[in-house]
């Protein structure tokens, strides 16, 4: 069987299981607590050593990099297609895979441990929280997440992340204009792909920034109601964690709301 190393919140762990609840692959689960650090676990590393999750092993092959298994899962398990046929289809729907990949991902880190677990992080000991920072290997990461943690919304980096995120919703809304799917055919790999960062805003109490996107809150909507939607990801989201997060962007709105305005 299938097993897929993912944390319950993870964005890049909620999309592989959107793609794997969606297709009814059946696959067994390990969790890592990101935030005691089990990505940094040596054992955990030898499998990936990007310090991330998720990764899956799938006949004895260990797979990492979540848009790559999302197509892999694809290839290897056809029954359900998630991706277009056409080329010219198939090269839309991976630009919002590469989007996401190259800026929104990376802003979205900034923007979640701005707000959402920073509070968390702060009243660990400072050895144990320098620890994990110190063990992420990309060094840009690894100075954002400090400055992060240390400033909150009030970091250099945060404003310029949150306007990345918030451009993301206004490029589906443009697409959505014509479709009713980011994949063209029917909820694909770039609908899963995009959910998790939607999802994130949404979790942080920026609901108002989707809301103020007709096309994409009836995405949101319609990606809620599909049967993996409920297994994926509504079941994995701990009630403690959730009211965490929108306290804390709650807490911080003020802040936050203007740097909405003008997208």
């Amino acid at each position: 069987m299938l097993t897929l190393y993912h944390n319950a919140i993870s964005t890049c762990s909620q999309k592989v299981r959107l793609v794997l609840d969606h297709k009814g692959i059946d696959y067994q689960t390990k969790e890592i607590d990101l935030l005691a650090g089990g990505q940094h676990d040596p054992d955990y590393v030898k499998l990936n050593p990007n310090h991330v999750v998720p990764t899956i092993i799938d006949n004895d092959q260990v797979l990492i990099e979540s848009t790559l298994i999302n197509e892999y899962l694809d290839d290897a398990y056809p029954d359900i297609a998630m991706r277009p046929l056409g080329p010219v289809d198939r090269h839309a729907a991976r630009m919002w895979t590469k989007k996401l990949d190259d800026k929104v991902h990376p802003a979205t880190g900034v923007v979640t441990f701005a707000i959402g677990p920073r509070n968390a992080l702060l009243q660990q000991p400072e050895e144990v929280r320098e620890a994990n920072i110190a063990a992420i290997p990309d060094p840009a990461r690894r100075a954002a997440r400090r400055s992060v943690i240390e400033n909150g919304v009030k970091a250099p980096e945060f404003a310029g992340a949150l306007q990345r995120m918030i451009g993301l919703l206004d490029d589906m809304e443009k697409t959505l204009a014509s479709n009713d799917w980011l994949g063209i055919n029917g909820f694909g790999l770039a609908d899963a792909a995009v959910l998790p960062y939607v999802l994130r805003l949404d979790a942080l109490a920026m609901t108002p920034v989707i809301e103020a996107r007709p096309r994409v809150a009836d995405w949101y909507k319609r990606v809620q109601a599909l049967p993996a939607y409920e297994t994926a990801v509504a079941k994995w989201t701990p009630a403690p964690v959730s009211e965490m997060l929108r306290k804390s962007g709650e807490a911080v709105w003020s802040e936050v709301e203007p740097l909405t305005q003008g997208s």
